[in-house]
């Protein structure tokens, strides 16, 4: 699905990513984590083909960045953000913005078949906000907003869903809500998903691999059993913390 290797990216002077070599192969499912300006973000927008790397080779779904046609490349790649919601018409109805993800665009400015409308109920539906299908946008919850931008990524049936910290901004339920609509598109296994964090708790069982950043670098890649321990968070944060153990996901405390 991906395959980075010896990816290096400066701007200005400034070295943003560096040594970065890192391989996702199908079936696999990752929780990226790092603290803020750790390369998260970043590393997102190589993989998505909007900013280029100075050096390395980066495949995505079996096609060479700098030789494939990254219009097409983007359409079998979802992406989720809490900064794209502000691109969005909040005047425009649920099911518009769902259904405009068929077509890679911000707005629906293409006719539709019922089918697709079907489709796109049928989404609404699987994260249970199908009431809100002729609502505008502006009158949801941050909560409800992921979902109907994740519904909307997945109308273009990605093989790559990139979820860039979607539940920040939301309150503890909301939260939870969000993250129980992410693990059941994982259990579907029908897309590959990358899930950025700077929060432990929010990697759920489902995530099978971890990729730690820190500093532009990759500090530890692998299965998150490897991971989520209180020595090797301690060593990853600088600080000596504590891990415990809820339900197979990780809740960590600065001791």
């Amino acid at each position: 699905m991906i395959a980075i290797e010896n990816l290096l990216l400066y701007r200005n002077g400034k070295t943003i990513l560096q040594d970065i070599s890192w391989k996702v192969q199908r079936g696999e499912h990752w929780a990226i984590l790092g603290l803020n300006g750790s390369g998260k973000t970043t590393l997102l927008k190589v993989i998505n083909g909007y900013i280029w790397s100075n050096e390395g080779v980066v495949q995505v779904l079996g096609e060479t960045y700098g030789k494939a046609d990254m219009r097409e490349v983007r359409k079998s790649i979802g992406w989720v953000s809490a900064a794209m919601i502000e691109e969005f018409n909040r005047l425009d109805p649920v099911i518009e913005i769902v259904l405009s993800g068929k077509f890679g665009a911000i707005r629906l400015f293409e006719s539709v078949s019922d089918e697709e409308i079907e489709e796109a109920v049928g989404l609404l539906e699987q994260f249970g906000i199908r009431h809100l299908a002729n609502t505008a946008f502006e009158f949801l919850s941050q909560g409800e907003r992921q979902r109907v931008q994740i519904a909307r990524a997945l109308m273009a049936k990605p093989k790559l869903l990139i979820l860039d910290e979607p539940c920040s901004g939301l309150d503890l339920i909301e939260r939870e809500n969000l993250l129980q609509t992410i693990a059941q598109i994982a259990d579907k296994g029908d897309v590959t998903l990358l899930y950025v964090t700077h929060h432990v708790e929010e990697i759920l069982p489902c995530f099978s691999h971890t990729l730690l950043m820190r500093d532009g670098r990759i500090f530890a890649q692998g299965l998150r059993e490897q991971h989520l321990t209180a020595a090797c968070l301690s060593e990853f944060f600088g600080q000596t913390v504590a891990v415990q153990m809820e339900k197979q996901r990780a809740w960590v405390a600065i001791k």
